[in-house]
């Protein structure tokens, strides 16, 4: 898993590079004919990853974006009313069944099916209309790192192009070098303080909300530790009542509209006495946890992830976990 986190950078440069000339073709067919919506299908990080493309398309394009449900298709054998929408299917394997089945159901149903996929000759790609290859390379770790990222860096240069929004055309050029920035970042209080823990919460807000969903799965994934990730407005609706002495706190923080809210709803858990560690660029202080500059709010989930993902992959040793073999846990879930 570390070995694997740490060829990011690569591995996101090298997708930049290889898939520019497919992602333009893909953006001139995208303003030749304007999809009405947009539609995810995923699950597990490739899920999270679609919610940060839920938030990407909604704030660069204006398209409202909405997540597929793969069971009303596979199980309910629903055929939802998909005709002018596009379809983005986000998976590292490209096998589940319930993804591919509900790609076919979208094709059917006229939509145009994008793929996100790291294997390029997989079930889903041979369905979909345009396949955007991750080129994360192999991954041997149970646990998804670099293709959870390859996935967000995808999503931000089709965004990027559709848009092209200048701001964000020069923050995907400097992105790989800011995630190697980021991977130089030391989080060890993190690791110092959940070494005995049982639960927390991760908090976020809009482009980060898929990175706390990411950073819950793997402390569960990987140190056994349970975690739920919340939006910081949603955790004050009921879940926020259980925070407080010996209840950690982790928050990724926006540099963004979203900041004061979620660091405000930090500064209330840390009131209450409970262990804060927060995340964002350029922010000090003695809970704050180094972050690099980023380019661009739409790169700082990436970094925020990278940057968790070497301490993650530290707790879960120190915790006496194998990161790379969780317990009872597959490198492909198919699911029906």
């Amino acid at each position: 898993m570390h070995a694997e986190a740490a060829e990011t950078a690569d591995a996101v440069a090298r997708q930049f590079e290889a898939n520019a000339p497919l992602v333009d073709a893909l953006v001139q067919r995208l303003k030749a004919q304007p999809p009405a919506f947009i539609v995810t299908c995923a699950r597990g990080s490739s899920d999270h990853a679609a919610t940060y493309g839920k938030y990407l398309f909604e704030t660069t394009l204006g398209l409202v974006t909405a997540s597929a449900s793969p069971s009303v298709g596979s199980v309910y054998a629903v055929r939802p009313h998909l005709k002018g929408a596009l379809f983005v299917a986000i998976s590292q394997s490209g096998k589940s069944p319930d993804l591919v089945r509900n790609a076919e159901i979208a094709r059917a149903a006229g939509a145009m099916v994008v793929a996100l996929v790291n294997v390029e000759d997989s079930p889903l790609a041979q369905i979909a209309d345009t396949v955007i290859p991750l080129r994360a390379g192999p991954e041997k770790s149970v646990a998804a790192t670099k293709s959870y990222l390859c996935s967000l860096a995808a999503l931000l240069q089709l965004a990027a192009r559709w848009s092209g929004d200048a701001k964000l055309l020069a923050a995907v050029d400097a992105l790989p070098g800011a995630l190697r920035d980021a991977w130089a970042m030391d989080w060890s209080p993190v690791v110092e303080g959940l070494k005995d823990a049982r639960n927390l919460f991760v908090v976020g807000r809009g482009l980060g909300l898929g990175a706390a969903q990411e950073a819950a799965l793997k402390f569960k994934e990987t140190c056994g530790l349970h975690a739920e990730a919340f939006s910081s407005a949603e955790v004050k609706h009921g879940p926020m009542a259980i925070v407080g002495p010996g209840f950690p706190v982790l928050a990724f923080a926006q540099d963004d509209d979203t900041c004061a809210s979620t660091m405000s709803v930090a500064e209330e858990f840390h009131q209450r006495g409970a262990p804060v560690w927060v995340a964002l660029p350029g922010a000090q202080g003695q809970e704050v946890l180094p972050m690099p500059a980023s380019p661009h709010p739409a790169c700082t989930p990436l970094l925020t992830v990278q940057c968790f993902y070497k301490a993650v992959n530290a707790l879960a040793v120190a915790r006496g976990h194998n990161p790379d073999v969780p317990p009872h846990l597959n490198k492909v879930t198919e699911t029906v």
